[in-house]
């Protein structure tokens, strides 16, 4: 902040430090979080090095464990006692406005049952539907035609880009509890430098496809065990314009669906193989860094299956040998044979039809679709029974 021009004690290059942030400054949110980080660590709290917004008081099953979203704030521990200690420790340094029990959080509606934990955004999907004039829809039964091919520079461009672009930052922010939608999102918000009609209408299709299952959204088991799954795929040359194909995966602790990831791959593949391969690559990063945030929650898992349904891929991975075909690849891309050779990654054939991941790397028929969406383990808490 700079002293005014006639003010006494101005002098040429000098200017005050703020010793606390304010709100709307640019490095407000950065000191606050560095403020409450340091606090929580001179009071026995440790930090996640894999996620910096999650802590760790104490150890074992007496481990109670707080994660922030710039001042929100979460608290999780296997006793309400420990909890309580946490937020009396917490309001003797900041001023705290306690919520009560965890039921919305960011959007994110959670309910709690003994069959687990449900999460949800149904009332963001019904704001989006209200906001857009279609709650009276006909709904879709998919959020994307499979028969649909979108091009960069097809047909007219919309009359109002920032509108596209609104809607696509709106439906992106809700792919953090829909897996379902991730792919179409995706697919439409590279088109967001130049949108045109087709591109609009295909994000109308998905708005419709809301209305069919507002409150679709995930399910985490209070049953699941500690084993670590990932089914991983990509649709070679998918995209008409670069020709780069995309890259998709699911990862499930037990039963529950806790990361997917739909992405178009940074280089062109020269075959089908090689796409397969760059997409065992990327799960093998996450499968690591996973694995060392488990460790951090004391939860100790020691390899993971990834399922392919490419043999050639999972030939290549297990194979030492360097093969023409895939000599010119990266040479960081070849750590997932030292992986699987030391066990951490145990690669497993999937038939496509089973493959999870397909729902993540291209438009599917409504059948197929449908059928993937029961397997992701996915649930509708306001479904009719």
């Amino acid at each position: 902040m700079e002293l005014p021009l006639d003010h006494p004690q101005r002098k040429e290059g000098l200017v005050c430090k703020l010793t606390r942030s304010l709100y709307g400054l640019r490095q407000a949110s950065r000191q606050w979080f560095t403020k409450f980080c340091t606090t929580l660590l001179s009071h026995g709290f440790t930090q996640c090095k894999q996620d910096y917004s999650l802590f760790a008081l104490g150890e074992g099953d007496a481990t109670t464990f707080l994660i922030v979203y710039v001042d929100d704030i979460i608290i999780a521990a296997p006793k309400q006692e420990m909890v309580d200690n946490v937020k009396l420790k917490l309001q003797s340094i900041f001023k705290l406005k306690i919520l009560g029990d965890l039921k919305f959080f960011l959007g994110l509606e959670l309910a709690h049952s003994k069959a687990g934990i449900a999460l949800t955004k149904r009332k963001y999907a019904l704001s989006l539907l209200e906001e857009t004039g279609y709650l009276g829809c006909k709904p879709a039964t998919t959020p994307m035609d499979a028969n649909m091919k979108l091009r960069a520079d097809e047909d007219d461009p919309v009359p109002d880009p920032s509108h596209y672009r609104r809607l696509i930052g709106r439906l992106m922010y809700l792919t953090i509890s829909r897996p379902d939608i991730t792919f179409a999102v995706v697919k439409l918000a590279q088109f967001m430098s130049g949108p045109r009609l087709p591109h609009l209408n295909a994000t109308h299709q998905v708005i419709r496809y809301l209305k069919a299952a507002s409150g679709q959204g995930l399910l985490f088991s209070s049953k699941s065990k500690f084993n670590l799954t990932m089914y991983t795929d990509a649709d070679w040359g998918g995209c008409l314009d670069t020709r780069r194909s995309t890259t998709g995966y699911c990862t499930f602790l037990g039963d529950s669906l806790i990361l997917w990831k739909s992405k178009k791959q940074d280089v062109v593949s020269r075959s089908s193989t090689e796409a397969e391969y760059r997409a065992l690559a990327n799960a093998a990063c996450e499968v690591l860094s996973l694995m060392a945030l488990l460790k951090f929650m004391h939860i100790e898992v020691h390899s993971a299956m990834v399922f392919c349904d490419n043999i050639s891929a999972i030939q290549m991975s297990t194979n030492p040998t360097l093969h023409e075909r895939s000599k010119h690849i990266k040479i960081d891309y070849h750590f997932i044979r030292e992986k699987v050779a030391s066990g951490i990654i145990k690669l497993v054939h999937v038939p496509s039809k089973h493959q999870l991941a397909d729902i993540l790397t291209k438009a599917l028929p409504a059948p197929q679709f449908q059928y993937l969406m029961a397997k992701l383990g996915t649930y509708n808490m306001y479904a009719p029974t």
